[in-house]
């Protein structure tokens, strides 16, 4: 007699697939978790980052703010190169100068260009009058002939003066213009390290606790630092 013995093998690997699936979705989520975490660790360090980064700003644009209306009613004191001033103060009055001398020669040109083209229109309207009257002929061929040498001279001309005039446009709103635009990335300069020397010289005439010795601290690191760039 034979007897049929149960087929286990299916049962035993539907549990086999049935662990292997629940460790799969366990280590899934572990996965997911973590990469949840770094993320969440990421967004908040790139906040925080902005948030130091808006902090020092706003604390900065006060301190200039206040040096700057401090200098401007008489109470604050500022750093001055005489020297440079000097130097400043003289550009400044030469770009004024060369900016009168373009528009001057702006002008001109505007205007020569205007006869230019009157003197071939006349020079035009002479030859048309010279086939026209054979009596004339020889007076309105002559006018005619001035008036187109008086044209052609006058373009050359005019081509100089243009050339001129593009020169001195370059000078002023080129490189005098990145000159003076320099000078008032110095005068940014200087205002933040006056801001921070008065705050250093504040603090220094206030009182000597621990905590004012922190901050007098993190002030002159702050006044050697401008003064580096300055």
């Amino acid at each position: 007699m034979f007897f049929s013995l149960p087929i286990l093998t299916p049962d035993i690997r539907m549990k086999s697939r049935g662990v292997n699936l629940g460790t799969s979705q366990s280590s899934d989520r572990s996965s997911n978790h973590s990469s949840g975490n770094s993320t969440e660790e990421l967004t908040r360090g790139v906040a925080v980052e902005k948030l130091d980064s808006v902090k020092k700003w706003g604390i900065n644009t006060y301190k200039c703010t206040k040096q700057m209306f401090s200098e401007r009613f008489g109470r604050g004191s500022r750093t001055v190169d005489l020297e440079l001033e000097a130097q400043i103060d003289l550009l400044r009055d030469t770009k004024l100068k060369y900016e009168n001398i373009l528009r001057l020669a702006t002008a001109l040109t505007t205007h020569f260009q205007s006869m230019v083209q009157t003197q071939q229109a006349l020079g035009d309207t002479f030859t048309d009058l010279s086939q026209k009257s054979p009596e004339l002929q020889d007076e309105f061929g002559y006018n005619a002939e001035t008036q187109k040498l008086l044209c052609k001279n006058g373009e050359s001309l005019l081509g100089a003066i243009s050339f001129f005039v593009s020169s001195v446009d370059t000078l002023v709103n080129k490189t005098m213009e990145d000159t003076l635009m320099t000078i008032r990335l110095y005068e940014n300069a200087r205002l933040e390290f006056d801001a921070y020397r008065s705050d250093l010289e504040e603090l220094s005439m206030g009182p000597r606790d621990a905590a004012s010795m922190v901050r007098i601290e993190m002030a002159q690191h702050e006044y050697q630092h401008y003064r580096t760039i300055l």
